[in-house]
């Protein structure tokens, strides 16, 4: 297990930014700069969907978390005509399961790389990756944005990052995805050739020849 093996305050430079990665979210963040509203077409009209029927284990961590999150005033009870059912799903630590690249833009392809809320820190070497790491947990900090912290790697030399495996002797693709090519079932449909060409041709920059 990768959260036993390390421990935060063995990290350089992350050891000195604990706020950063609570291992509770504290309270609600202060107001954003940008805010998110729905405007509806006229006349639509109000979509309300009965919720799932769920197992007597999913209930009960259903009950757990609403009480939660309720408590720490992060949700509150409505009375909306709007409704959509509960639906778990397991995230890849075993638990029930945006302006990232806003807060990281002046770094944004200099010595980061944000997809979604995958943050990648790059440098040319440890002294200037010392401070590409401390200028980016300090933005975090400052903006109120967490992490957790098992689910972080720090001073690594090779990282698997979209699909690609990165290290200081370039861009290489990932194995994994190469057998996956190698593995695919011949394709019978257009469907499934699309599929095919969609995942082949993300890695067309490495295969000489590819549109031929």
């Amino acid at each position: 297990d990768k959260s036993e093996k390390k421990r935060l305050e063995d990290v350089p430079i992350v050891q000195n930014f604990p706020e950063v990665f609570p291992e509770d979210l504290p309270s609600l963040p202060s107001t954003r700069p940008v805010e998110f509203q729905i405007d509806l077409v006229p006349g639509t009209a109000s979509v309300a969907r009965a919720p799932y029927r769920l197992a007597p284990s999913e209930m009960k961590e259903l009950l757990e978390q609403l009480k939660e999150l309720s408590d720490k005033g992060f949700i509150r009870p409505s009375s909306s005509p709007w409704g959509a059912p509960v639906l778990f799903f397991k995230k890849k630590d075993g638990s029930i399961h945006g302006p990232h690249d806003r807060v990281c833009k002046p770094y944004l392809d200099k010595s980061v790389i944000v997809f979604i809320n995958d943050i990648l820190i790059y440098s040319k070497d440890e002294k200037e990756h010392e401070e590409h790491l401390k200028a980016i947990l300090e933005f975090l900090k400052k903006e109120e944005l967490y992490a957790k912290f098992s689910k972080c790697e720090f001073w690594i030399p090779k990282v698997q990052f979209l699909g690609y495996v990165i290290d200081n002797q370039g861009i290489n693709v990932d194995p994994a995805k190469i057998e996956s090519i190698k593995d695919w079932a011949y394709p019978k449909s257009p469907t499934k050739i699309r599929q095919f060409l969609g995942l082949a041709g993300y890695y067309r920059r490495f295969i000489e020849g590819f549109s031929k």
